[in-house]
């Protein structure tokens, strides 16, 4: 009961654990701005005040917040995606609805990068620039306009309707093959979706993907595995696997997983 509580207030954006983290964190808050306001009294007084004391601006996790999460499928995913650009030194790079902030930002440190999605994207960041289109319906001049590709963590929600996109039930499958149609023969694609070992739509939210259904009868003789690597259910990064082993039959045991394919279009 507990659970779906939770995960109701999930739906609307309140998270629970982060509620208890901000109740924790009030009072000693109001003990430090009780502190610093005699501090700055005392200052002002002095005639010594550099800093007076603006609007109140609680950040009431902080405190009791670890230094950062370098950990997760996202944090991993972008990470390892980003190096495997930069050791291959491409001409150019096309994206297709990974995180702007992670991945995008991650390439745009030593190249321009276009990013495309369903979705308008506006910025001032130097290297990056965006286009919208739906990639299950790709214009002809699309058709192998890169030697360089990814999608991560995107290809999931084709055809679901979470971002606007028209509710299609191959709507993964339409993308998937425009994808591999934007890849000149020889490119490189960079192709990240969750995985586990239970096939399955979530519906709004995504698909999950077995890695054997992947390589099976997406990849098959189209494209070549250059690596493989997954981020398992608690997080953490296993690189260098292979996606044709016996543990990957069973997708390596995952519940909702990321599994990463570093992969090079095959010629014809």
């Amino acid at each position: 009961m507990i659970g779906k509580l939770k995960s109701l207030a999930g739906m609307y954006g309140i998270s629970v654990a982060r509620f208890g983290s901000a109740a924790r964190n009030t009072a000693p808050y109001f003990r430090n701005r009780k502190h610093m306001k005699a501090i700055v009294a005392e200052r002002e007084a002095a005639g010594t005040l550099e800093f007076p004391m603006g609007k109140p601006y609680p950040c009431l996790h902080d405190r009791t917040d670890s230094g950062g999460h370098p950990g997760g499928a996202y944090f991993h995913m972008d990470l390892w995606a980003a190096q495997r650009v930069f050791r291959n030194k491409p001409a150019e790079h096309v994206d297709v609805g990974s995180a702007v902030a992670g991945f995008c930002a991650h390439v745009a440190v030593f190249m321009p990068i276009r990013v495309i999605d369903i979705r308008p994207t506006r910025s001032s960041a130097r290297n990056l620039s965006f286009e919208v289109c739906d990639l299950m319906d790709i214009p002809d001049d699309y058709v192998e306009c890169t030697d360089s590709l990814s999608c991560l963590h995107a290809l999931e929600h084709f055809g679901l309707g979470r971002y606007g996109d028209p509710l299609d039930y191959d709507g993964y499958r339409k993308g998937w093959d425009n994808l591999l149609r934007m890849l000149r023969p020889g490119g490189k694609f960079y192709f990240a979706v969750p995985v586990g070992e239970r096939q399955r739509i979530e519906f709004d939210a995504h698909r999950v993907f077995s890695v054997p259904f992947i390589v099976e009868e997406m990849i098959g003789d189209r494209l070549t595995i250059d690596d493989f690597a997954y981020v398992d259910d608690e997080g953490e990064m296993h690189h260098e696997i292979d996606p044709r082993g016996e543990d990957a039959g069973r997708t390596f045991g995952l519940k909702w997983g990321c599994g990463m394919f570093e992969l090079t279009k095959n010629p014809g």
